[in-house]
């Protein structure tokens, strides 16, 4: 069954742009540009900042340098006796020497020897020096300034008054809106211009109804009295919502391309920083300059970022710092004049997330949904992206849009791109429709992985696998038909059978549901009969059938024994909340979930078990072919032969044209030159 709620991101290229110049961003500090005038020197604080450097670094290498080794006045004659002593000098509460290393080469070394500060101390170290016929130098104790500067006090001193100096004017700039501190409170948003996106309304396919609303909007801009003149009033704010990937940040590229009107864009996580308050002062920020700029635009991408509902989860109560960014939101939003003529567009992906008091009419007046695109859309969408490209004639883009039900356009977008890498890396002029059939199955599933050893046993329980679906998929007229079947690796499965929808499906018949629960019974039926053992290669066929089943009792009120009631939990309401029902109907619920999936399971093994001939010749054919068109399975079904090569055949002729290739190389570069070769001179031999 199609998955509605499939992720993605629409982030499609800009058709025929050339460079684009970049997007002027506001609220930072001055960056330096062509034509920018030099700043004049600090005066006195610079001086100040220099000195204290200097000081620092004179007292780094004195505190933090090799300090000298300590040692007694044996050790100090041991080494006069070794001849290695140099440089002693004798100061009032030490001896330092210096000590030379027998090693040719090495560092020396500095040593001292600890004596009392007093007279008697002093008098007897230099009768000991003497003695022991130790030449030295008397040396006079530093002064009490020098001791106090290379202290290390002074140092840590030093460095905490630089840091209350910074600290200090960065706040005293913090008002006038720069510094290290200022910055923060100012919003991060960047202004698009015409030129700088270079989209318009005629890139956007696929979504002609939202597109209308937008268009609206540009027309409110740039015609505000004619839509005054009856008394109504320009929209306040605009909410797209929708699906991964399909379109609402290309609409208000869009909007921005057809508007002359400056556009105003920002991310909701940019309003919130590590200090708080910063994500309301951001705000403030950004409504005052778009109000000084007026009429304008401004976009809030992702805003469930700040605008989730206020008391409920795990929020902490009144000082969370996005509550306090999505009330600054509130109030300026509120605070509109009508004369002001800024527009508010905010797209989000969980529109069921959002506060009330941001949804309510007065903030944003009209919810735009952007709704995964229809085969229509899709076709549109394809044809945007072509213009891109090169397309073969046998590319079928029609074909291409039916066979990608619930595709958003992000997805289609990288259909097309995969799509030219694929025939690009095969050499070829053009994209073929075998490259997009092989795009899209890589997009959606994964890339294909022919070059995986399995084992015989494996790829035997695979192909009778995938057989049993093709099979059921076939000969279930309220299934969807069947596109195509394979036994080759792709992502994290073995194999895969493709369907291709006829149509695109809102919502789901109770025959179609059956008959698409039957086909995933099909894979581990066949698998089991053929190889009397099972695998886990069916985990996702169970997902999808318990998927289904319970959908079926719980929201959609299939089951007779139930009745017409709804049983799953509301999708707003809170986690961990309490069934709302009781055990016996808790009981009945497993009762028809298992009771369905019970009779799908029956009923396609009977089927299969009744043409189990079919399951055996379309098995054996993909253990041949690998891949089989729904044209070679139904042919297959019916009894008539393929009459088409395997794929042991085709790498048999691959290498048997190669060794030919090879052996004409080889007899080529044996044959003597010959007097017409030397006539050429400098010429290439011709490719033929």
């Amino acid at each position: 069954m199609p998955d509605e709620n499939r992720p993605g991101k629409y982030d499609t290229p800009n058709r025929g742009q050339g460079k684009a110049p970049k997007s002027t961003e506001t609220g930072g500090p001055n960056r330096p540009g062509a034509g920018a005038t030099a700043r004049p020197p600090r005066g006195p604080a610079g001086l100040f900042v220099l000195i204290m450097l200097v000081l620092l670094t004179v007292i780094a290498f004195n505190t933090l340098g090799p300090k000298p080794e300590k040692i007694d006045f044996k050790q100090l004659v041991a080494y006069h006796q070794e001849k290695s002593l140099d440089d002693v000098e004798l100061r009032p509460s030490e001896i330092s020497a210096t000590v030379a290393s027998p090693i040719e080469g090495a560092k020396e070394k500095q040593v001292r020897v600890l004596i009392n500060p007093n007279e008697a101390s002093q008098a007897d170290a230099i009768r000991r020096l003497n003695e022991a016929g130790i030449e030295f130098e008397q040396q006079g104790g530093p002064s009490l300034w020098m001791q106090i500067l290379f202290s290390p006090l002074l140092f840590f001193f030093v460095i905490m008054l630089l840091l209350w100096f910074f600290i200090l004017r960065g706040l005293r700039s913090a008002s006038g809106g720069g510094g290290m501190i200022g910055n923060f409170g100012k919003s991060r948003h960047r202004i698009l211009s015409k030129e700088s996106t270079n989209i318009t309304f005629e890139d956007v396919a696929g979504i002609s109804e939202a597109k209308e609303e937008l268009q609206e909007i540009v027309e409110f801009l740039r015609y505000p009295k004619k839509f005054m003149r009856l008394g109504g009033r320009v929209p306040r704010g605009v909410l797209l919502s929708g699906q991964p990937g399909c379109g609402k940040t290309l609409l208000a590229k869009a909007i921005a391309g057809e508007a002359d009107v400056p556009f105003f864009t920002i991310s909701g996580s940019d309003f919130v920083e590590m200090f708080v308050g910063v994500g309301a002062s951001r705000v403030r920020d950004l409504f005052k300059q778009a109000k000084e700029n007026s009429p304008c635009i401004i976009f809030l991408d992702e805003i469930d970022a700040v605008g989730r509902k206020r008391g409920g989860g795990m929020s902490s109560g009144g000082n969370d710092e996005r509550e306090q960014t999505l009330n600054a939101i509130l109030v300026e939003m509120d605070g509109f004049e009508t004369s002001d003529q800024v527009i508010v567009i905010a797209s989000t992906n969980r529109p069921d997330v959002l506060d009330p008091a941001l949804t309510r009419p007065g903030r944003f007046d009209r919810h735009v949904s952007v709704p995964m695109p229809d085969v229509k859309g899709r076709y549109e969408i394809l044809k945007v992206h072509a213009k891109k490209v090169k397309l073969g004639p046998n590319v079928n883009l029609e074909r291409i849009a039916r066979a990608t039900p619930m595709f958003s356009g992000a997805e289609l977008a990288a259909i097309m791109n995969e799509g030219a890498i694929i025939a690009t890396l095969q050499d070829k002029d053009f994209i073929e429709h075998g490259d997009l059939e092989e795009a899209r199955d890589k997009v959606r599933y994964g890339r294909s992985q022919k070059s995986r050893v399995i084992e015989e046993k494996e790829r035997i329980a695979t192909a009778y696998h995938e057989a049993g679906h093709a099979v059921l998929q076939a000969m279930l007229p309220d299934a969807d038909p069947l596109h195509k079947v394979t036994i080759i690796p792709r992502g994290q499965s073995m194999g895969a059978t493709f369907s291709l929808p006829e149509k695109d499906r809102y919502g789901y018949g109770l025959k179609y549901i059956m008959a698409t629960m039957r086909v995933v019974c099909g894979g581990r039926i066949a698998e089991k009969r053929k190889t009397d053992d099972v695998s886990s290669g069916a985990a996702m066929d169970i997902k999808q059938l318990t998927q289904m089943a319970k959908a079926m009792v719980l929201e959609w009120g299939m089951s007779e024994k139930l009745g017409f009631v709804k049983y799953s939990p509301n999708d707003d309401s809170p986690g961990y909340v309490e069934r709302e029902y009781s055990d016996e109907t808790a009981r009945i619920i497993d009762e028809e979930i298992r009771r369905y999936a019970a009779e799908a399971f029956k009923e396609a093994e009977e089927m299969l078990f009744d043409n189990w001939e079919k399951v055996e010749a379309v098995a054996e054919a993909l253990l041949k072919h690998e891949t089989l068109e729904a044209n070679d399975v139904h042919r297959l079904m019916r009894g008539e032969p393929l009459g088409k090569p395997s794929v042991s055949d085709l790498l048999a002729a691959e290498s048997k044209k190669d060794a030919g290739r090879k052996a004409t190389n080889d007899s080529a570069s044996k044959r003597p030159a010959s007097d017409e070769d030397e006539n050429l001179g400098g010429a290439l031999p011709s490719p033929a």
